[in-house]
């Protein structure tokens, strides 16, 4: 089942042609700035843990996407000590939008990011289907959250409560990697999620 938001007046949502416009102009046109500081992006508390053993997780880095005239979202990475290195497990990856988005746009646009890195198997069609059923329909302050764990184990939370989870490991590899993988559409905002660890990783 779907998360079902408390009943409350219409507060603008974006038309569905507008909606579409912010989420899928080109990729070239994004400009990724960092999130301002100090400002919590989750109902959670980013320093807890993903499973009672295991390391607190702490800010890596953040960034907001704009797109053109738009403030889209911000995203935030937390991970084992805020160090970010390939394959790292568990991580929680926050996003808190900025406009009202439904949730059918939401998980288009998770398609088209998916086959804009070569990944368009028949799983991502099953895992989008899982997607549509599980998120809701956002507006601007609610929070979306990825916590991976380490058995590969993805968990979403909408405004710090779980709505669903998808056991294949393959999934949240390909999920988080929208963001951070190396072939990702926003290098610009990978690289600010990462704090530069690819350059670290290289100078070693």
């Amino acid at each position: 089942m779907s998360y079902q938001r408390p009943a409350c007046a219409p507060n603008g949502r974006l038309s569905l042609w507008a909606a579409a416009t912010v989420l899928l102009v080109l990729p070239a046109l994004s400009l990724a700035q960092p999130a301002a500081p100090g400002v919590s992006t989750g109902a959670v508390s980013p320093a807890t843990s993903i499973g009672s053993t295991q390391e607190p997780l702490v800010q890596c880095g953040s960034a907001r996407l704009k797109v053109m005239f738009w403030n889209v979202y911000e995203s935030t990475l937390y991970t084992p000590g805020g160090v970010w290195q390939e394959g790292v497990r568990p991580l929680r990856l926050e996003i808190r939008y900025l406009r009202d988005i439904a949730a059918l746009d939401l998980v288009k646009q998770t398609g088209k990011e998916w086959r804009a890195q070569g990944k368009s198997g028949p799983e991502h069609t099953v895992w989008q289907g899982e997607l549509l059923g599980m998120w809701p329909d956002v507006q601007a302050g609610d929070v979306i959250a990825l916590a991976l764990d380490a058995q590969g184990l993805s968990t979403f939370y909408f405004n710090g409560d779980a709505i669903g989870n998808i056991a294949d490991p393959r999934f949240g590899e390909d999920f988080a990697g929208i963001w951070l993988s190396a072939d990702t559409t926003r290098p610009e905002l990978r690289a600010q999620l990462i704090q530069g660890a690819d350059s670290l990783a290289a100078d070693r």
